[in-house]
């Protein structure tokens, strides 16, 4: 499978709307548009609202998401999570760390 990428700005936020599965094989793909987004000092949404499966190389891609914003002074944010996504974070203690938003972002 695939990932899709599409990038939208707002004001002084980003957002990234995802698509397919963030696994070994789509990460790159994800650290490449992303990375640069967290160096900016702006704010990063990254919306999973199309995403089915995440794996712990994605894991890392956040992770490291959120301390890249933190260390420019931006912020960072999911949405869009499906209840199995979810899980997968509350799992992992990542929604004690990282902002999650309910709901989808506005295509």
């Amino acid at each position: 499978m695939n990932l899709l990428v599409r990038k939208e700005q707002l004001d002084h936020t980003t957002i990234l709307y995802l698509s397919g599965e963030i696994d070994a094989y789509t990460a790159p793909k994800l650290r490449e548009e992303l990375t640069p987004l967290t160096e900016l000092g702006n704010s990063v949404k990254v919306d999973l609202s199309d995403v089915h499966y995440i794996d712990s190389t994605g894991l890392g891609i956040f992770i490291g998401a959120l301390k890249a914003t933190h260390i420019h002074k931006g912020d960072f944010i999911l949405t869009g999570m499906s209840e199995r996504i979810k899980r997968l974070f509350t799992i992992t203690g990542l929604n004690e760390v990282i902002t999650i938003e309910e709901g989808e972002t506005t295509k």
